[in-house]
């Protein structure tokens, strides 16, 4: 695997191809260090046409200097990764495509081809390259959180759902759930269809019949986050037990931090880890104003997580209520006491997970 350097891609390779993913199809384009395009191939999405596209590669590198090639995939973790897989199998050097900014290269026009040339140049003008997340248990626990996001997402909607069959219920049953937690409501409403089945108007029946059937697919639902709790907190205990012992860090939010940082080498310091959270203070200074602005950009399910582990120990942890006393005092904001906090967890889990690599 190509090694994470300080220089600069071009230094260190002959070509570099470039390729843009797509369902269907492939798209890849071989560029010269400084950027010549030297040829273009589109091939199935197949791994019969990953085979072809990594001989062509090879022949179209094979006299550049010794021959040095590496790869830069546009989509590597999507379309592009039954692709990435053949790629390893092989050897070769495969690397994240850089993303351009918005509407960049749009201007000369778009196609696969100009894709996969704009990916293979965004790669040699990089001043850091990282390789795509691989297969294992760190994608296992991406795909587990993925999964409870669904999860809880479509829990809560269904509960929404129940509740609002409920307001508009007949009395007896309005009654009947009144004054109960959310749990005990769904575990009476399983009940419904037994003890007043052949009684009340066709509505009432439906209604009832109804909710049996949302209180079914919450508990359901109950079962699956459980379920889904459990794996999660083994396979962190597994890669990374020791960020579990810091305050305000759960299974979810582990995971999460885990799924972002990947593997070592992504990213080239703690700043880079803190930029992807959106931690990271935006310089906005000019002439004789110097300040800085929030950062909204990166991964905001990161953000929330590092959110949610700020708030947790500010309320449970001692030495950052003391922070936070000291920060008031001095007259900073609690929007600003918690940027800073989110700011100081990043660069802590960043050192733990390296650390424990």
């Amino acid at each position: 695997m190509l090694s994470i350097l300080a220089e600069r891609l071009a230094d260190r390779v002959d070509a570099v191809v470039g390729v843009d993913t797509h369902t269907d199809t492939h798209t890849a384009a071989v560029l010269t260090a400084v950027g010549t395009v030297l040829a273009e191939i589109t091939v199935p999405a197949t791994d019969e046409g990953a085979g072809v596209l990594l001989a062509w590669a090879v022949r179209q590198t094979t006299g550049l200097g010794t021959g040095r090639r590496a790869w830069a995939l546009d989509g590597a973790r999507s379309h592009g990764v039954g692709l990435l897989r053949v790629l390893r199998a092989a050897g070769e050097d495969v690397l994240e495509a850089p993303k351009p900014a918005t509407g960049r290269h749009r201007r000369g026009g778009k196609s696969d081809a100009l894709d996969a040339v704009h990916a293979a140049r965004g790669m040699l003008a990089a001043d850091h390259v990282a390789t795509p997340r691989t297969d294992g248990d760190r994608e296992a626990l991406r795909l587990l959180h993925v999964c409870r996001r669904h999860y809880s997402d479509t829990r809560t909607a269904t509960i929404n759902l129940f509740k609002s069959v409920i307001l508009t219920a007949d009395d007896d049953l309005r009654t009947q759930m009144r004054g109960l937690s959310t749990l005990r409501q769904v575990q009476h409403a399983t009940t419904l269809t037994l003890t007043t089945s052949g009684s009340g108007s066709g509505l009432d029946r439906l209604r009832r019949t109804q909710l049996a059937a949302l209180a079914e697919q919450i508990l359901g639902l109950n079962q699956l986050l459980k379920a889904n709790l459990t794996d999660i907190r083994t396979l962190v205990d597994k890669l990374c037990p020791t960020l579990l012992q810091q305050p305000g860090i759960g299974p979810v939010t582990a995971a999460i931090a885990l799924s972002a940082w990947s593997h070592p080498g992504r990213f080239r310091n703690e700043a880079a880890f803190a930029s992807l959270a959106g931690v990271n203070p935006i310089p906005a200074s000019s002439g004789r104003i110097t300040r800085h602005r929030l950062n909204r950009g990166g991964d905001r399910t990161l953000n929330a997580a590092l959110h949610t582990i700020a708030k947790t120990r500010q309320r449970c942890h001692q030495p950052t209520k003391d922070y936070t006393n000291r920060r008031t005092t001095e007259g900073r904001t609690p929007a600003e006491i918690t940027r800073s906090l989110k700011r100081y967890i990043a660069r802590q889990i960043w050192r733990t997970l390296e650390a424990t690599a």
